[in-house]
């Protein structure tokens, strides 16, 4: 009836145990989430656009003399419904000429993140108001 004191603390211990092996469990996994996870696209619109010329170069020293350089581009860009804006965003690197962009886009902010992405995977409407502008 009456468990011995060495049983309730060998059940304490193993609660314990599981409760530290969760804890661990959920921290590691709220880490891969982190790294993985790009927190500057979640609730943002997305646009795409397709790179066209050089971007503008901005030269910026910091406090140790170092120079930062980055490149502003200011394009025309189509949403997955077709609606057409322009959108100003910089990188810290020349774009790939010809390539087609989605933007990430958070109100008050403008463009948070931007990624290259394949011709094919365009939606349609956007492919179509793409094509248009080149014509």
């Amino acid at each position: 009836m009456y468990e011995s004191n060495t049983k309730k603390r060998e059940r304490a211990m193993k609660n314990n145990i599981i409760t530290c092996v969760w804890i661990v469990a959920v921290f590691l996994g709220g880490l891969l989430i982190i790294q993985n996870v790009n927190l500057n696209r979640i609730g943002a619109d997305v646009f795409y656009t397709q790179i066209q010329g050089p971007g503008k170069e901005l030269t910026n020293r910091i406090g140790n003399g170092e120079t930062l350089v980055r490149y502003e581009y200011e394009l025309p860009a189509v949403d997955k419904n077709g609606t057409q804006t322009t959108l100003k965003f910089t990188a810290d690197k020349q774009l790939r000429e010809k390539a087609y962009l989605s933007l990430y886009v958070k109100e008050g902010k403008g463009v948070t993140s931007y990624q290259e992405v394949a011709k094919e995977k365009l939606p349609e409407k956007v492919a179509e108001k793409l094509q248009e502008r080149k014509e």
